[in-house]
């Protein structure tokens, strides 16, 4: 089953310094749940000069209590007080001639329950009656259109466990086949999945604000040091 949410933005700042601002958004007062961002690799295309970059996150999430009593022990794994952390893996294309750029975030655990897609694309959007200062912050607008997708293989894995008919734990797939029909487990778990990706996301758009407002007022130094003080005040943070 494949679900799917959109939704648009326009951020009252250029392209360049929105751009800026998406590699440099973690930590902020809004992201406490990012432990730690890596680069992975990142080059420039020498035929059409875009910039490709690969960064891993690693993400602390408390899991709704509505996930913690739909699914069996046995399918939850290892949870600790509810919480777990994951890895989110991105891949981004910058072009600045064009003025584009090109997201895709996905989750590399809990792959077999969910996997969540997520992509946006920035736009340049320049007026031409608009003067700026020089420094490119405040020349035109950017817009951004997010698509996520929601995938649950959840039920996949429980029909083929059913077929089995052995196995340790027998019973409790069989009570538990009993309650819920498959249809009705990836369904519940979409809709928590879509509930909590409509929340981050509007997070994601301040701390993007944050940053943004940090780099006009400070530039690259005032970002700089709005991170140091979100890594003191979160504690333990790292970034490669």
């Amino acid at each position: 089953m494949v679900k799917f949410y959109e939704s648009s933005y326009t951020y009252d700042y250029s392209f360049p310094a929105v751009t800026l601002a998406y590699f440099l958004r973690y930590p902020n007062p809004y992201s406490t749940h990012v432990l730690s961002s890596d680069t992975i690799s990142r080059s420039i295309d020498e035929a059409t000069g875009q910039l490709h970059t690969t960064r891993i996150h690693r993400k602390s999430s408390r899991l709704p209590p509505a996930v913690l009593k739909l699914l069996p022990k046995s399918v939850l794994g290892n949870v600790s007080g509810g919480r777990s952390e994951s890895y989110i893996l991105e891949t981004s294309t910058i072009d600045v001639k064009e003025g584009w750029m090109r997201t895709e975030s996905k989750n590399l655990d809990w792959t077999g329950i969910l996997s969540v897609v997520e992509s946006q694309e920035f736009q340049r959007r320049v007026d031409s009656s608009e003067v700026g200062d020089g420094s490119g912050v405040g020349e035109g607008t950017t817009g951004v259109v997010t698509t996520v997708m929601f995938r649950s293989r959840l039920g996949d894995r429980l029909r083929a466990r059913a077929r089995k008919g052995d196995g340790e734990g027998e019973e409790e797939k069989k009570g538990f086949l009993a309650s819920w029909s498959t249809n009705g487990i990836q369904r519940s778990i979409e809709a928590i999945a879509s509930r909590k990706t409509e929340n981050q996301l509007g997070k994601s758009k301040e701390g993007m604000t944050v940053v943004l407002e940090r780099l006009r007022r400070g530039g690259l130094v005032g970002v700089l040091d709005g991170m140091r003080k979100d890594r003191e005040s979160e504690g333990m943070w790292s970034k490669g």
